[in-house]
This record gives structure tokens, C-alpha cells and sequence, in this order.
């Protein structure tokens, strides 16, 4: 039978990076759309001014603090936030961030400092949450945010770009070994999105991340914006995505659809 809503009404679910940009959004959708949440961030004033913002939807919510590259702290934010809530259905998990160094510069500790916090930790939430709704007989689901990074090269952070190439590996292996008990887990692929970190630092250098997408023949002409992420993320998450799992979505305002040389959708002539 067709389903005619997304099925969150009620749903409980913890967003991992939830103070700013993509988890933010994300986790006032799924307010918006009946789920409670949990905000679970590093920094304790984002977490509960998020969650305050949560609640003012008319749900529940609470603010778990912790850091999830800490394979303890990700395991207990998991489980704190799943007993304040009184269940788990939905993780969502947004921390990413990325070094600047070419190959031949790259210390090893730079290498594995990006692992952790682009790969190793999405490993630490997902089991966590997978061994709470395997307990609990709940038939959940997980996201997680990749990047196009995983899936061209990856030039001056090659780090961040081989650790979001392995999360969506990571992210066909846990659909296959929990599919069996009901737990989907996909990804999202964003390009270049305007969260309020990269749009400062973008700012500080004098340069416009609608100009440089458009410059790059992106075929919107802009950048995405963090609501535009959140969306894709929360459709996973819902029943309207209940037959998906191993899956990325890239979400890129179409950057991998235009011709590649000579200035993209420009390059050929009429």
C-alpha cells in the first residue's frame, strides 16, 4: 500500500551534530514532522539551544553533549539519549570535517585524525544504535552524511575523501549484516553546502560559494544550503523510504550531470 506521509509522528531519534548547519535543520524537520529528538552535539550551549528549539515543535527533546570520535562518549550519547527519549527509531549523523594538506605534506597524524572524524566514529553511533534496536525488536533506521569527496578525487584533502569513500562502503556493509533484522542504513553525498562554518570562511577570503558553483558550470548556479540536506536525510529516515537501504544519495545541485570541460553547462557551442 502506498504510504501518503513520512511516518515520523511519534518516532524517537537522535541527530549527532545537531548545534549547527546540517544538523540543525535536520533536526527541526524531524520535529516538524512529529518525531522526538535527541541533539546530540560536542558543544553543550548548541546542543540545548537546539533542543530548546525542538521542544518550542511541540515534541520531546532533550540535548546530549559528548564526543562521538571518542568511541565511549559515542557509545553513551547513543544510550542517553535513547533513555531519555524512551526508544531509539533514527539515527542521524552529521559530523564531518576536513584537513587541508596535499599527499607529500601529510603528517600521519593528520591522516588519522581525519579517519576518526569523518569514518571511524560513524562506525562507533551506528553499532550503538543497531545493538539498541536489535534488542528492542525495532525495525530503525540510520543516516549518515557522506560526501562527493568519496566518490571523485580528492585533491589537498585526500584524508576526508578517502574516509567518505569508505563510510558509504561502511554504509552498504551495515545495510547487508542488520538488514536482517529491519535496520536500513543509508547516505547522503552533498557538494558544496553553505553551512554557517564554510560560509565564513568562504567570507573571510573574499570569495562567494554561489560564484564559485556557478564559475565550476554547477547547472543550479549556486550552492546548497543546510535545509537542503536535511530534507534528503529525513526522507531516508522515514517509511516514504521504507525499501531503501546501501544506498547514497548525491546531492549535488546536479554537479555530476554537466559536462565536465571547459566551464561545464558552457562548454559547448550553439
Amino acid at each position: 500500500m502506498a504510504k501518503s506521509g513520512l511516518g515520523l509522528k511519534g518516532r524517537k531519534a537522535i541527530v549527532v551534530g545537531a548545534g549547527s548547519g546540517i544538523g540543525e535543520e535536520t533536526s527541526l524537520l524531524l520535529a516538524r514532522s512529529g518525531a522526538d529528538v535527541a541533539a546530540v552535539d560536542v558543544d553543550a550551549g548548541r546542543a540545548a539551544a537546539v533542543a530548546k528549539a525542538i521542544a518550542a515543535e511541540g515534541v520531546r527533546s532533550v540535548a546530549v553533549i559528548g564526543d562521538v570520535t571518542v568511541r565511549a562518549d559515542a557509545e553513551r550519547v547513543v544510550d542517553e539519549a535513547a533513555e531519555a527519549l524512551g526508544g531509539l527509531d533514527a539515527l542521524v549523523n552529521i559530523v564531518g570535517f576536513a584537513a587541508w594538506s596535499d599527499l607529500m605534506s601529510m603528517e600521519d597524524d593528520t591522516w588519522a585524525l581525519d579517519l576518526q572524524r569523518n569514518l571511524t566514529h560513524h562506525l562507533y553511533t551506528s553499532r550503538a544504535a543497531a545493538r539498541r534496536m536489535i534488542a528492542s525488536g525495532t525495525k530503525g533506521s540510520i543516516a549518515v552524511v557522506a560526501s562527493v569527496s568519496g566518490l571523485y578525487g580528492a585533491p589537498n584533502h585526500g584524508a576526508y575523501g578517502a574516509a567518505k569513500a569508505g563510510l558509504m562502503d561502511l554504509v552498504r556493509t551495515m545495510a547487508q549484516e542488520w538488514g536482517v533484522h529491519g535496520i536500513r542504513v543509508n547516505a547522503v553525498a552533498p557538494d558544496m553546502i553553505a553551512t554557517p562554518r564554510v560560509a565564513a570562511a568562504m567570507a573571510a577570503s573574499g570569495r562567494s560559494l554561489d560564484a564559485d558553483a556557478a564559475g565550476d558550470g554547477a547547472p543550479l548556479a549556486r550552492a546548497g544550503l543546510p535545509d537542503e540536506i536535511a530534507g534528503p536525510l529525513v526522507f531516508l529516515v522515514s517509511d516514504l523510504a521504507s525499501f531503501m537501504t546501501g544506498q547514497t544519495l548525491v546531492v549535488d545541485g546536479g554537479m555530476r550531470s554537466a559536462f565536465p570541460h571547459l566551464g561545464g553547462t558552457r562548454a559547448m557551442p550553439r
